[in-house]
């Protein structure tokens, strides 16, 4: 845009993304994917209705998933043309449709935090290799990571066991005890580090899990990347900063 024209063609300025959330109903504290106040950036928000997280976690790259898949793209198209220059969504588990939706929304799309192994793999020494907490290890399968160029041996630890987190992620319960959750979470990151003795990196796959990166980091002492580190990664592309020289006095 010129500095002395302003262009329309759009509802909505100022917010370069546009982030697919989950028909989910439980809390979203500060730090996950679906508070608004998480980014220090403005996001556009459009919620695909009947993507729960049942069906985004159990779907598969086949024709028992097309209709879901279908919600994504149309809700993606949407948020285009209201105005993001990019997309995002609310589940790691939709690795499985990277391609797709980028193919389809016609702009930028990160659909999974899984999408920064590769990146975080090729930073570590020789030896040392990116692990995942997950929300269900169960379901998060080979193809996700190959669909995202990560390996598909990746280690794996999953919440499923756990009091908290899981239990009002699955029941879409209305109270989320922080505390208990983040005890949740960093039990699985020491069982991931006790497992796994060359874990060199962490990456969340749940985007409800940001609220607790800091207190793995704590316990783990170890870089950890999530839905946060991508978005904020993925935005500084989209919306370059500018920098003006100062002026000399």
């Amino acid at each position: 845009m010129s500095e002395s024209k302003a262009i329309g063609g759009r509802t909505v300025y100022g917010a370069a993304v546009g982030i697919l959330m989950l028909d989910t109903c439980f809390p979203r504290v500060l730090g996950d994917v679906g508070h608004a106040m998480t980014w220090p950036f403005p996001v556009l928000y459009r919620v695909v209705h009947g993507a729960t997280g049942e069906s985004v976690t159990t779907a598969r790259p086949d024709d028992s998933s097309r209709a879901l898949v279908e919600r994504f793209v149309e809700a993606g198209k949407d948020l285009v043309r209201d105005g993001a220059d990019g997309l995002a969504t609310s589940c790691g588990f939709l690795s499985l449709f990277q391609q797709e939706l980028a193919d389809r929304c016609g702009v930028p799309v990160a659909t999974s935090s899984l999408l920064q192994i590769p990146l975080a793999q090729a930073l570590l020494p020789a030896g040392r290799r990116v692990g995942v907490l997950t929300f269900n290890a169960q379901r998060l399968t080979s193809e996700h990571f190959t669909a995202v160029g990560a390996p598909s041996d990746t280690p794996v630890v999953g919440l499923e066991t756990g009091a908290e987190f899981s239990r009002v992620m699955t029941e879409s319960a209305a109270e989320l005890d922080i505390a208990a959750a983040r005890r949740d979470m960093v039990r699985a990151a020491k069982t991931l580090v006790i497992e796994h003795k060359n874990i060199g990196a962490i990456v969340l796959e749940c985007t409800n899990m940001g609220p607790f990166a800091r207190a793995v980091q704590d316990q783990t002492q170890l870089p950890v990347y999530d839905i946060y580190t991508l978005i904020t990664w993925f935005h500084a592309g989209l919306r370059r900063r500018d920098f003006v020289e100062p002026t000399r006095m």
